[in-house]
């Protein structure tokens, strides 16, 4: 059966002899003819009549064991002519290799995909100073400015991962091909950032992280897009600034104010989720009730005292002390802490009227009541002016 195969290659080389010449480089076919001990594969190059060998380190773009990985007696596979070994030597009398035929092919499709844009994706090799390895067929490098979009201080666990790559750099005579990983996570983001953009409407109330803190504001993540609350939009409180009531990593509820696309800006505002400062004001700073509160203005006709969150009363001058003032300025300053009794409230009209004279005695009065009269232990019906004037009279 050995003879017989023997004398059937030899007539297929004899059939094929001189048909044409073999030149170093030129791209041939060749046909499986037997696998030998020193790993290489013995083909015969159909057309010319002659055969060739196939080293191991020949065969595969990646590293392989056996012949049989990649061919079998009997396959028809595509060579390039490496050299011509002597007439002398056994094995035929050209080297042979499939390798750089697979890796000319590799580098044909790379160069399409980066001609056309395309993202492609293959295993992480190794990873070595300024970056990584990529085996795309060929070998890929990925420098480290260009693995992630944030900094990364150790690169060892990408090993073996497959990662996707925008292609950067193409040199497929000096075997150089420079990939990214970032660009393509960049483009992910800007495409999650284009449907989410697509989706929000102003009015609609989302859930956040607080992503950056400014002097001026809070960025916060809807998932993939920022959107700044400006710091008098954080509380209805007054903040000075935006780290005083926020922190890096809070979970927060936003109602969305406007939306810029073309400027990729979204305004936000966290107070508007929160409940209004006038909301049950009537129950919160009920009449005749005593509060603690900030002068937070002085005018002509009297102060404004901030006594809940976002929420002012005015104490007019005539309700500012017993004594006759001709502006608020003689008694108050501004930002001074100040007790006052509710005179009324409208939660509606979001007005406050409150007095700071009302939780004062009169120093008069004091005096009078001190050296002559006791308080009747029920009411007489009659005010201590009342009371005082009569006297007075007699």
């Amino acid at each position: 059966m050995g003879n017989m195969t023997e004398h059937n290659n030899e007539e297929m080389l004899n059939a094929m002899a001189s048909v044409q010449e073999v030149k170093v480089g030129d791209l041939v076919q060749g046909e499986v003819l037997s696998i030998d001990d020193s790993k290489q594969a013995i083909v015969g190059i159909i057309g010319a009549g002659v055969e060739g060998v196939i080293p191991l380190k020949e065969l595969s773009t990646i590293p392989v064991d056996n012949v049989t990985d990649v061919v079998n007696i009997g396959d028809t596979i595509d060579l390039v002519v490496i050299s011509e070994i002597g007439k002398d030597k056994e094995n035929g009398s050209y080297l042979l290799s499939k390798r750089r035929v697979d890796a000319k092919k590799v580098w044909e499709d790379i160069e399409k995909a980066f001609e056309a844009g395309e993202v492609i994706e293959a295993p992480v090799t190794d990873v070595v100073k300024g970056g990584l390895v990529v085996d795309v067929g060929v070998r890929g490098f990925v420098p480290a400015s260009m693995v992630e979009d944030h900094f990364v201080s150790d690169f060892k666990d990408y090993k073996g991962k497959t990662l996707a790559y925008k292609i950067i750099e193409i040199e497929p005579s000096e075997n150089r091909l420079i990939l990214s990983h970032r660009a393509v996570v960049e483009m992910k983001k800007e495409a999650a950032k284009e449907e989410i953009m697509g989706k929000i409407l102003a009015g609609d109330i989302l859930e956040g992280v607080v992503a950056r803190l400014t002097n001026f504001g809070a960025f916060i993540d809807l998932g993939g897009v920022d959107g700044l609350v400006h710091v008098s939009e954080i509380s209805y409180s007054h903040v000075d600034k935006p780290e005083d009531a926020l922190t890096v990593g809070d979970n927060v509820t936003v109602k969305v104010l406007s939306i810029d696309p073309e400027k990729d800006r979204i305004s936000l505002s966290i107070k508007e989720t929160l409940p209004g400062p006038w909301d049950n004001v009537e129950e919160r700073a009920a009449v005749g009730s005593v509060l603690e509160g900030k002068v937070n203005r002085l005018t002509s006709f009297g102060a404004f005292v901030e006594v809940l969150p976002g929420v002012e009363g005015l104490v007019h001058i005539s309700q500012i002390s017993h004594k006759h003032i001709a502006t608020p300025h003689e008694a108050l300053e501004e930002g001074q802490i100040v007790q006052v009794k509710v005179l009324d409230v409208s939660g509606e009209n979001k007005r406050i009227g409150l007095s700071i004279k009302a939780l004062e005695e009169k120093e008069d009065d004091e005096i009078v009541v001190e050296d002559t009269y006791e308080m009747p232990e029920e009411s007489t019906g009659f005010t201590l002016g009342d009371v005082i004037g009569k006297d007075l009279i007699e």
